[in-house]
């Protein structure tokens, strides 16, 4: 069965966005550019996305506008609104949950749970996340769009690796 990765990165007290759902913050503490590219490992294993409206809306208006960047994947995003699906983006309303358990029984690779918090929460509370792939940002936001909140239960983690490179953290943690 296909694996359910979320990867995210969030503020060192916890929050995805800031108040007006800016993400201009997600940077290292230096400008020297240290980095190391945790993206590109972990996208190998990858040929699903599943995001919400705000997060695919973020996407194409502010972070990439000229070109879709997830091209690569099959990208589900969650929606109410009526938009026209095409090969490699598609706009469903249908439970999140439901769409993921759907989705791992069909032959692929893992599934990357992209965004937004309230996809996120409705997932966790339906512990269907076996990985959850968090980057810590050198940021206090101090408000904003909280990651994790309202969760309905207690979920154990298990550290698997991290790695700290320009005053981030990746944390790497699966159920256990």
């Amino acid at each position: 069965m296909r694996n359910v990765n979320l990867f995210i990165a969030m503020s060192l007290d916890g929050y995805i966005a800031d108040n007006k759902g800016s993400v201009d913050w997600l940077e290292g503490q230096d400008s020297d550019n240290e980095s190391i590219d945790t993206y590109s490992e972990f996208v190998k294993n990858i040929d699903t996305i599943l995001m919400g409206w705000n997060t695919y809306h973020q996407v194409v208006t502010e972070l990439s506008p000229k070109e879709w960047v997830y091209n690569d994947f099959t990208t589900y995003v969650i929606t109410h609104k009526e938009q026209i699906s095409s090969e490699k983006i598609r706009f469903t309303n249908m439970n999140p949950a439901s769409l993921v358990k759907k989705l791992q029984k069909e032959n692929g690779k893992d599934i990357w749970i992209c965004g937004g918090a309230d996809l996120v929460r409705q997932l966790v509370n339906e512990d269907l996340i076996d990985c959850y792939y968090i980057t810590i940002i050198p940021t206090l936001l101090g408000s904003g769009i909280r990651l994790f909140e309202n969760m309905k239960h207690e979920i154990k983690l298990r550290l698997l690796r991290s790695q700290s490179y320009n005053g981030m953290t990746d944390l790497i943690y699966a159920r256990r």
